[in-house]
This record gives structure tokens, C-alpha cells and sequence, in this order.
């Protein structure tokens, strides 16, 4: 059968990501892989199979709008959210938009949706059904919208149910067929629940009184969720097996004759690659980045462009937004956003001393109550996460799982052993 879909999709990026601290200074979507933001993945993924008109729904400040200029993308509609009132609100941003028919509807961060959003519309054609969601067995049904159903009619969806009273661990992925209709459902709903739950509650009401179809994808499919920061490793991962297959180096890259390089490695305009430096992919090097003197970067790294890592450095599996600068030490399945500065002989600890799973505090919300929290990362290899434009003193040392906020500072020779707020100095 031809995988190629004639809908309209849209795509939901006006959330704040508060569970994404320290990661969420802008939409989480806007974070870059290999020198894109996500959000052009799943704009990507949703070409590939054939989807031509996207309508994206963006905040106030118009951020993904700006990002995804310079990328000259045709067939967007972009349309605004004046307030974070839940996805229902970007729904009805959307509405003018979608005439008739089914549509697509995505997160922006879906950058794996081609495959799972092909399988909705194979089911849509084998039951005549115009409402096809996917779902996939979870262990923390919880964090989730939650499936009660009976074979693959879906009967309705529990938001964020409480811990031991879920209607089943099938966890509902986002990526949506849905119809016209849905509109009149969601408007049914409108201000009878909390906002943030006013989208599940409109497909429950339809399927109270519709044919309403699950996809139920096996438990080992592979689908990557994005609830909380440390999950962008999966995103870079996913992107590099599928993207990152081949080594390519600009011409206009130097590296010295004795600088070693394997396995598939980018290397990006005018990057400056020193003596002794040893790079072993899969590693992406963003333009104008430099790898200083007997420095190591290995197994999936992804330095984005104006990137430093200074001499006797050595870098495994983290990932750097623009303009990182790092130096001298130890930096372990971290990430680093923008504009970042670490002091010589820093040392990112990123396995625990029992090898066990890794915890991180997080904001997590719970019966519309919302509470910092110790969340099992499922990890036994997790560094430490730090927010935009923060300032990193020599010889510091972050315990494992430990998380900093942008734009904070930290004086040399401090051990970080618990997160460290927005605007901070220690």
C-alpha cells in the first residue's frame, strides 16, 4: 500500500515544558540536533510520508515561526496561542485552518510520528472509523493519558490517572487522526474540566457515542517520549542512527596530521580540529567548533555550531547547544544549553557508586497539584543538565542526576550535590 498521506497536519508548540527545567528557557521543540531544531524533524517526518499542508500552532513570542525561517519551508501556516490554556487552545488556534475532512495532529517534538501516523490511517481505511489514536504499554501510566478499552474501541481516556487506579497501562502516544467533528466535541467540553484536560476529555465524549479506533503498538515499537529533559538523548540518538550514516567533513575544516578521526563523523564549516585530538563517532561538530590538543570526543556527541572543547578534555555521549565552551576535565552524558561556560578540570560524575538507576528532581504535577520530586530516571549513566548562559568555576563536580538553571554561576571548587534554581549563585 502507497504510505503517502494527502491530510493537513498541525502541530502543537506552545507549550511551556515546565518538566523540561532546565532545557525549557524556550519551547523544548527548539532544541538543535545536528544543527536543526527538532521541530524540523518532525516537519520532515510528516513530508515523508506524503503530508503537505502543517499548520503550526506557536506562542506569542513567535520563537518557532523565527527559528524556522532561514530553513524556507513551504505550505506552514502559522497561527498563535495567546495563552498556555492546554492543547484544547491550540486546537481552536487551529481551527481556521482545517475545512474538512481528517487531519493529523502531532507534538512538535514527534520526530519519530512517520511511521506510527501511517499505521492510523491504514486503520482508519480497515474500520471506516474517521478517530484512530495509537497507544503502547507503559510502566508509568501515570504521566500519561491512560486508555480504558475494549479490544481496539476506545471507550475513553483518564488524564494523568492516579498511581494504582489507571484503566489500564496503555499510555495514549501523540500523534492523533482525527475528523472535523472533533471541533464540535471539544467546544461540548469546553470550561466543564481543567483546560488541561478539556483534549482528552472531547475524544472520550466522541467515543461515548462514535466508532473510535487504537492502534496499539507492540512494547518494544520504538517511540520516544519527552516528558522530561534527560529523554533528549533519545531524540539524539534516534536522529543520528537514521541521519548520521556516513562521515562528512567540510573542506574547509583543518586537522592536524596527527588528530585521529573514526567511525561517522561531522565536521562542520571552518572547525579547527588540534594535535592529539581523537574523535570517535557518531559525533556531529558544528561550524566554526574547535577540539583542543589531546582531547577526546566520543559516542554520540552533538556539538552544535561556535562549540569549544579545550585541550585534555574529554567529552562521551553529551550534548552541547551553541556556543559551549568547555575546557580540561570529565563531561559524561550531559547536555549543555546555549552560551554555556565551564572552567578547567570540571568533572560531570555520572554513574552512581552502586551502579543503580539514576534519580533526578523534577517538577511533577499529580492531581492538579504541582511538586518538585525525585523521579527514577530508569539511567544508570546520567551526568548533569545545565540551562542556558550559566557560568561553571574551575575544578567543579556535579554529583550525578543534578540539574542546573540558566543563567546562574558557580564559583570554583564547589561539589554540586543538589539542583541549582534559575538565576542563582553559588
Amino acid at each position: 500500500m502507497d504510505n503517502k498521506l494527502s491530510l493537513p497536519a498541525i502541530i502543537l508548540a506552545a507549550g511551556k515544558s515546565a518538566r523540561f527545567w532546565p532545557l525549557n528557557a524556550r519551547h523544548k521543540s527548539l532544541l538543535k540536533i545536528m544543527g536543526k531544531p527538532l521541530i524540523w524533524y518532525t516537519i520532515n517526518a510528516l513530508r515523508e510520508i506524503g503530508i503537505g499542508d502543517i499548520i503550526i500552532i506557536q506562542g506569542p513570542s513567535r520563537d518557532i515561526e523565527i527559528e524556522l525561517n532561514p530553513f524556507n519551508l513551504k505550505n506552514i501556516n502559522y497561527a498563535i496561542q495567546p495563552q498556555a490554556d492546554g492543547m484544547s487552545g491550540a486546537m481552536f488556534a487551529a481551527q481556521a485552518f482545517i475545512k474538512s475532512g481528517q487531519f493529523i495532529v502531532v507534538h512538535a517534538h514527534s520526530v519519530d510520528c512517520a511511521s506510527i501516523c501511517v499505521q492510523l490511517f491504514q486503520k482508519s481505511l480497515a474500520t471506516k472509523s474517521k478517530i484512530i489514536l495509537a497507544g503502547q504499554e507503559t510502566t508509568e501510566p501515570w504521566l500519561y493519558g491512560c486508555a480504558r478499552f475494549d479490544g481496539d474501541r476506545l471507550q475513553e481516556i483518564v488524564e494523568k490517572p492516579i498511581a494504582g487506579a489507571q484503566p489500564s497501562n496503555i499510555k495514549i502516544i501523540g500523534a492523533y487522526l482525527l475528523d472535523i467533528s472533533y471541533f464540535d466535541y471539544l467546544k461540548k467540553v469546553r470550561g466543564t474540566v481543567h483546560f488541561n484536560k478539556e483534549f482528552e476529555a472531547a475524544i472520550s465524549v466522541c467515543a461515548a457515542q462514535n466508532d473510535v479506533r487504537l492502534v496499539l503498538l507492540e512494547k518494544n515499537y520504538p517511540t520516544i517520549s519527552f516528558k522530561y529533559p534527560w529523554h533528549l538523548f533519545n531524540a539524539q540518538k534516534y536522529l543520528f542512527d537514521k541521519f548520521l550514516t556516513q562521515s562528512q567533513i567540510d573542506p574547509s575544516a583543518q586537522i592536524a596530521k596527527n588528530a585521529i578521526i573514526e567511525g561517522n563523523v561531522f565536521l562542520g564549516a571552518n572547525c579547527r580540529i588540534y594535535e592529539g585530538a581523537v574523535i570517535k563517532g557518531p559525533c556531529y561538530i558544528g561550524a566554526n567548533s574547535i577540539i583542543g590538543n589531546n582531547s577526546v570526543v566520543r559516542g554520540y556527541c552533538n556539538l552544535e555550531e561556535n562549540s569549544l572543547v579545550g585541550a585534555l578534555c574529554e567529552t562521551a555521549r553529551v550534548i552541547f547547544q551553541s556556543n559551549v565552551h568547555v575546557h580540561s576535565g570529565y563531561l559524561g552524558d550531559s547536555i549543555f544549553d546555549s552560551g554555556m561556560r565551564v572552567g578547567a578540570g570540571a568533572i560531570t560524575a555520572n554513574v552512581r557508586f552502586d551502579r543503580s538507576s539514576i534519580f533526578a528532581r523534577v517538577q511533577k504535577e499529580q492531581n492538579g497539584i504541582k511538586a518538585i520530586s525525585p523521579v527514577d530516571t530508569g539511567l544508570t549513566s546520567l551526568g548533569t543538565i545545565i540551562g542556558a548562559n550559566s557560568k561553571i568555576g574551575v575544578r567543579t563536580t556535579f554529583m550525578p542526576g543534578r540539574f542546573i538553571g540558566n543563567n546562574c554561576r558557580i564559583s570554583p571548587g564547589q561539589v554540586i550535590m543538589h539542583n541549582l534554581e534559575d538565576n542563582n549563585i553559588i
